[in-house]
């Protein structure tokens, strides 16, 4: 559980909807925040989890948080629960969801890990959860120790939470937060680097953390993406693991995803039955991915023949008939003689012997199929199947020269007349690419790859855009890269694109974007270009990523005070807008040509010191709304004998003006211009400010300011407010 901060969206003690009571905060997210809750009606304990305030605007996220609140059509203990949706009028929104009361085991992990018998019934546990999740096509992808929590601190009430990437397998449906990286890269199956999602990736993700929680230990999957892809595709170390756990989490975590349990509904009855998992066997797996075919050979004359060993079906027939057995004795000569006859033709066909009369002939196989392969890793090999020395030593030398190996087998089969020399063509096509893959099957072709720059792939796609060779048919899919998209690689184009304020990644991953992670910068721009050559130049470097800039676009002297003010925190002097003429809050802070904008400022209880207000607007003006020469005391003292429900005026409406400070929106400045309240212990400036000065001017005065001795600005709210026609 968290400790309360300022600038934390609820507050201990806020009631929601006039129902929910804020107790507590339990943590905090890339972009959201979670905390504990009582309905006030029925006394029940829930969970509320709330968009931050950059995001709950955005309608993307709005809509994946509708799609979270969709999972709670999952009926199932070991499921968390989901109940509904609310909006604020302030803007956010929350869902609301089953409180589960227990530890996580990221803690139990942290305490030193678990008992293999009770992950036994954590991983049965979770299991059944994944089973109702994933009968309707609902994939966690990812699941890790802190999103399982144990109810009650019991193993047997395990329960599954944070749905919020989780992805609807429907034909058609979308992910839940859109289309980045699914999963920690710690416990994320291998094929969930390149994008690959399906029900086995979440069985995956299970046997991780049961193994993690098991040692005590977060797993070590390297130091840099290149470590990460290799030891991904490695199995993982289970020494020291004790049976059936150890079984169980081997085939849960094969890198193959078509050698693990291959459904949840499967896992499930290992968990009941451990005894039918069996060791895997890597040589078992070896002989089931490759065929091996050799070539026959003639026997020597002088050589003698041994004798065959009687087979269990040979023995079976000891009981056959007198008359059979003289039936067959008479009709074994000419069965020698056609056995001669067709060893002798064999062993011609096989050892050249009558090349000259039908040319080369080597075995047939059905289906013909042949795979090249460059690894994330730079590891390439050619393995399968070519129809003659010609062709494999054209794609051996291919492999030579980047460095790969080739293990390649002659035989024929039911290929196309040019198979061999379309097949060296696509192969050399694909040798520009970093990584690629070639999968052919008798004269169908498949090409997958990743172009570390759109020049590169430019190049690779230009030759097959016209078609595969003749008598080929195929197709090629290239994603633009690179495979991992470290964060320093775009820092350079924030700060060079920093026109208003410093630019962040949000929650960058530690090791770098995976293939399909969302790329979020936030930030404040002094123009709509300066936004937009930013996303242009981190989406050349990108690839495919999508990318999204968030953060307000406000102007140029907007943002000079903004470099100006010291960086401090929200103080709870929050900013309400309203309107002169009618007792109504203005929630979205945007007025027309000729209505009456009032502002309010709320003063928080306990603080003492003075209160400074200012309106920046569009062209630069800024209005010092407290304190001016019509009312020069901005004490919270004095102001708190003016206040009214906790908020004091400062900004009026025209009818009670009386001589202080009021305005109404004409056409003449339109657009944003921010409201900022600062709160100090002392005064900040020597003497009292004009009423009016410009952008430059009052930043000028900052800066003065900042570099003087006792000059503390201890928080700095603000609001936008917008005109418009």
């Amino acid at each position: 559980m968290s400790a309360s901060q300022p600038g934390d969206i609820f507050q201990p003690g806020d009631l929601l909807n006039n129902t929910y009571r804020i107790e507590a905060i339990l943590g905090k997210g890339g972009t959201s925040e979670v905390y504990k809750a009582r309905s006030e009606i029925s006394g029940r304990v829930i969970a509320i989890k709330a968009l931050r305030a950059e995001f709950a605007s955005n309608e993307d996220f709005l809509v994946l948080m509708t799609r979270e609140e969709d999972v709670r059509e999952i009926r199932h203990d070991a499921v968390v629960r989901y109940f509904d949706t609310q909006r604020m009028p302030d803007g956010v929104v929350y869902l609301v969801m089953d409180h589960v009361d227990g530890p996580g085991l990221d803690e139990k992990l942290a305490q030193g890990g678990m008992r293999a018998s009770d992950l036994m019934m954590v991983g049965q546990r979770v299991c059944e959860g994944l089973v109702a999740a994933h009968s309707r096509n609902i994939v966690h992808r990812d699941l890790s120790p802190d999103n399982i929590i144990l109810r009650n601190d019991d193993p047997a009430e395990a329960v599954i939470i944070d749905f919020g990437i989780a992805k609807d397998t429907n034909p058609g449906a979308e992910t839940i937060v859109g289309n980045e990286f699914a999963g920690k890269y710690a416990y994320a199956a291998p094929e969930q680097l390149s994008g690959q999602t399906d029900a086995r990736s979440d069985i995956y993700s299970l046997g991780a953390l049961l193994l993690s929680t098991f040692r005590g230990q977060k797993p070590n999957i390297g130091n840099n993406p290149m470590e990460v892809v290799q030891r991904k595709a490695d199995m993982l170390d289970l020494e020291g693991v004790p049976d059936p756990l150890k079984r169980l989490i081997g085939k849960m975590c094969h890198p193959n995803a078509d050698q693990r349990f291959q459904s949840a509904d499967e896992l499930l009855a290992a968990f009941k039955n451990p005894d039918s998992v069996k060791d895997t066997d890597p040589l078992d797996e070896l002989l089931d991915d490759a065929t091996v075919i050799a070539p026959v050979v003639s026997k020597p004359a002088n050589v003698e023949t041994p004798k065959s060993q009687p087979s269990k079906a040979r023995d079976s027939k000891t009981a056959s008939s007198a008359a059979a057995e003289k039936k067959r004795g008479r009709m074994l000569v000419p069965v020698m003689s056609i056995l001669v006859l067709a060893g002798g033709g064999a062993g011609a066909y096989f050892s050249g012997m009558l090349d000259g009369l039908i040319g080369p002939q080597y075995p047939e196989v059905t289906p013909y199929t042949f795979r090249v392969e460059r690894s994330p890793t730079g590891v390439a090999q050619a393995t399968g199947h070519v129809p003659s020395p010609e062709v494999q030593a054209a794609i051996t030398g291919q492999m030579e020269r980047i460095g790969g190996t080739s293990d390649l087998t002659l035989a024929s089969g039911e290929i196309s007349e040019g198979w061999g020399e379309g097949i060296v063509e696509v192969v050399q096509s694909a040798l520009p690419l970093d990584e690629f893959n070639i999968v052919v099957q008798d004269n169908t072709v498949a090409v997958s790859g990743l172009a570390s720059s759109r020049g590169e792939m430019d190049v690779v796609m230009a030759s097959f855009d016209l078609g595969f060779p003749s008598g080929l048919t195929g197709t090629a899919d290239i994603a633009l890269g690179p495979r991992f998209l470290a964060p320093i690689t775009i820092e350079p184009f924030l700060e060079s694109h920093a026109d208003c304020g410093r630019l962040q990644l949000m929650s960058p991953p530690p090791v770098g974007y995976g293939l399909q992670d969302l790329v979020i910068v936030s930030g404040r721009f002094a123009s709509n270009a300066t936004r937009a050559t930013l996303h242009a130049a981190i989406s050349e470097v990108a690839g495919d990523r999508p990318v999204r800039i968030e953060g307000e676009v406000l102007n140029e002297s907007l943002c000079k005070i903004d470099a100006a003010l010291p960086k401090a925190s929200p103080g709870g002097y929050d900013i309400r807008l309203g309107y002169g003429n009618r007792d109504t809050h203005n929630l979205s802070g945007t007025y027309k040509v000729g209505e009456n904008p009032t502002i309010d400022v709320k003063l928080p209880e306990g603080d003492s010191g003075y209160l400074w207000v200012s309106v920046v607007d569009v062209q630069g003006v800024v209005f010092h709304l407290l304190p001016n020469r019509t009312r020069p005391d901005n004490s919270l003292e004095a102001l708190r004998n003016e206040a009214q429900d906790g908020y004091v005026r400062v900004a009026y409406g025209l009818e009670e003006a009386e001589g202080r400070l009021a305005f109404t929106v004409d056409g003449s400045v339109l657009g944003k211009s921010k409201i900022l309240a600062l709160h100090s212990a002392d005064p900040l400036f020597d003497e009292l400010r004009p009423t009016t000065e410009s952008a430059e001017s009052y930043a000028d005065a900052l800066e003065l300011a900042r570099n003087s001795v006792g000059f503390v600005v201890d928080t700095v709210d603000s609001a936008i407010l917008t005109t418009e026609e």
